[in-house]
């Protein structure tokens, strides 16, 4: 398991005053962003972490001035595959789409979501003419919804149209309008909602 688990090249970190009293898997959560909290606590697990040239546990406390060594795991390097899922197609030309997706469905591969995307129907449908700027996992993709939200997407079917489209998206020149369901009567007609998200440490 460790061996499949590890790769070869160890990194060094020294434990800082502001980390310290941290669980190591924590602590290692923040230094590595790309890797989950659930999948460090493995590589500590499988022998992958030491500190101070010691074994240690997820639930270990730091203090300042320890030296943590680890042998990072390798990512998966999965790229999206194309998936003959049906696809309400509104419009298209050389240059974009605009698809209507539905409920449920996840616009791009993700950690969890590698199939039923609405990146694989997109493959299915349009093939190679999607535009290549967003990566490998996100081709023809400029913008998303959450994945229990239905509407419109825009798709970029060549590099020149994403630019253009993300540079829209960004300046805030494309109108957006939302519907939601809701229970009982809201008491004002507009609302501002501040709560940043992000990644759960542990998933």
């Amino acid at each position: 398991m460790a061996d499949r688990l590890l790769s070869s090249e160890p990194v060094e970190l020294i434990v800082g005053p502001t980390h310290a009293g941290m669980r190591l898997d924590v602590f290692l959560a923040q230094q590595f962003l790309q890797y989950s909290r659930a999948h460090l606590r493995r590589v500590i697990t499988a022998g992958g972490v030491r500190v101070d040239g010691k074994g240690g546990k997820p639930a270990f406390r730091l203090s300042a001035g320890q030296r943590v060594t680890i042998v990072l795991p390798e990512i998966p390097r999965q790229t999206a595959q194309p998936e003959d899922i049906p696809l309400e197609i509104l419009y298209y030309d050389d240059d974009i789409a605009a698809v209507n997706k539905p409920a449920g469905m996840v616009v791009h591969p993700a950690r969890g979501h590698w199939k039923g995307t609405l990146v694989g129907a997109l493959q299915y449908h349009f093939g190679q003419r999607l535009s290549r700027a967003g990566g490998p996992t996100r081709p023809g993709v400029v913008h998303r919804l959450d994945r229990d939200t239905s509407g419109v997407i825009l798709v970029a079917r060549s590099d020149q149209a994403h630019a253009r489209l993300a540079a829209q998206f960004q300046a805030r020149t494309i109108e957006k309008e939302y519907f939601a369901i809701v229970s009982g009567a809201p008491d004002r007609h507009s609302d501002y909602i501040d709560c940043p998200i992000g990644v759960h440490p542990q998933q």
